[in-house]
């Protein structure tokens, strides 16, 4: 049962280019934004869509991939891990981000 633990999949549209970040070590990494759509009825059926926004980072050989071949608006689905971090912006203020770390990445949807 550990490999349940703390586990995401999404399946979804980048939502901009994926930034990508050189390291000194050589290492690449990508930041990714990625849109999750759902639909419902309300309560006096209507249609609502609500869409969600994932914060979503990639290492190594998945940045890569992602560098070389996806674009905004490109669907994709991803499983990786829920992460939580904080930092202090320029102002001093204490921030607190959560972004889920791909593991692995399936391309979705035709060829651009």
């Amino acid at each position: 049962m550990n490999t349940l633990r703390n586990k995401v999949q999404l399946i979804g549209n980048l939502g901009n280019t994926p930034e990508i970040i050189k390291l000194e070590s050589g290492k690449k990494l990508a930041k990714i934004s990625l849109a999750t759509n759902e639909s419902y009825k309300n309560n006096k059926g209507e249609t609502v869509k609500d869409t969600q926004w994932h914060n979503c980072v990639a290492w190594g050989k998945t940045a890569e991939i992602i560098e070389k071949y996806l674009q905004k608006g490109n669907e994709v689905a991803i499983e990786g891990k829920l992460t939580n971090r904080s930092y202090e912006d320029k102002n001093g203020d204490k921030r607190y981000i959560t972004e889920i770390v791909i593991n692995e990445l399936l391309m979705l949807g035709g060829k651009n």
